[in-house]
């Protein structure tokens, strides 16, 4: 994996996404109330845990630029509600099938197939309703439409569903070529990275050259993060995940592809190509840069 100048800078990382993580956890709370057994469906994955990267990302951004957090965290809360979404609709049999999530029994398991399609379906919804109700006023209406925007269509048909669907069809190909393995792992992945990057910047009132710094920085992150989870996959443990592993041995991945040392390599170039982004930033990008070289390194 990437070397670090300095092991201290993973102990200040971990304690940063820690402290992060759990300011992130509190406001996450909020978003469901009620206690209809929709509402339990919906509140067990969003709560069940996570490295809550995207919102963390958010946060990141924002202090970089000057911006008060709370301007973001609406916005960063319903990244997260949509990221879990996906993740219950990816672990149902039709798609992935998988039992297994955050060390916990899948929500499809919990509460079965029906409900946990529509309390992915319903956090999906609400995302949206979320960010207007609880955005503070004094982020400009032009700038929360632009964000909505953007979250629409990261998450949608030319985004994220792009590349799960383009993930689903491609198990059935017998030789998928490199460009369409890029193609989806930096949908099904990497836009809601990229649009929780881009959407704290917007809201931050960064400029056009700090927004293409972060755009640049975010949409690297996101293919070397995809990357290293194909390598898990492979190479992993069940009981540090908290998934099973060798579950993609159907799908296109990276290891399939390029082997294991070459898919190293590609994520340190990517993660390279993150860091050198953020330049323009100087020290006050540490953690964005700690962010990525911890990536590399993660076990789970």
């Amino acid at each position: 994996m990437l070397e670090t100048e300095n092991t201290e800078d993973f102990s200040r990382l971990e304690k940063y996404l820690s402290d992060k993580k759990k300011f992130i956890d509190e406001q996450l709370k909020t978003c469901i109330t009620g206690n209809l057994r929709l509402k339990q469906s919906m509140k067990y994955s969003l709560m069940a845990g996570g490295k809550r990267l995207r919102p963390i990302l958010m946060l990141t951004v924002a202090e970089i630029l000057g911006c008060d957090v709370e301007k973001v965290l609406a916005t960063a809360s319903a990244i997260e509600m949509i990221h879990t979404f996906s993740l219950i609709h990816d672990d149902l049999p039709a798609i992935d099938n998988d039992n297994l999530r955050r060390g916990k029994k899948t929500n499809h398991v919990i509460y079965g197939d029906a409900l946990a399609i529509i309390a992915g379906d319903a956090l999906l919804a609400d995302s949206f309703g979320y960010i207007i109700k609880n955005t503070p006023s004094d982020v400009s209406r032009e700038d929360l439409l632009k964000v909505i925007e953007e979250i629409s269509l990261a998450a949608g048909s030319d985004g994220m569903c792009a590349g799960q669907a383009l993930d689903i069809s491609s198990e059935r190909e017998e030789q998928v070529d490199k460009e369409t393995l890029k193609f989806i792992h930096t949908h099904k992945t990497g836009d809601m990275i990229n649009v929780a990057v881009r959407t704290a910047a917007i809201i931050s009132k960064a400029s056009d050259f700090e927004l293409a710094a972060l755009t640049d920085y975010a949409q690297n992150l996101g293919l070397a993060f995809q990357i290293v989870d194909d390598i898990l996959d492979v190479v992993g443990e069940e009981k540090t995940l908290g998934k099973k592993v060798k579950k993609d041995q159907n799908k296109v991945t990276y290891p399939k592809l390029y082997g294991l040392d070459d898919s190293l390599h590609i994520a340190n170039i990517h993660t390279n190509k993150a860091i050198e982004a953020l330049s323009i930033f100087k020290e006050k990008a540490e953690y964005l840069r700690m962010i990525a070289e911890y990536n590399v390194s993660r076990k789970s």
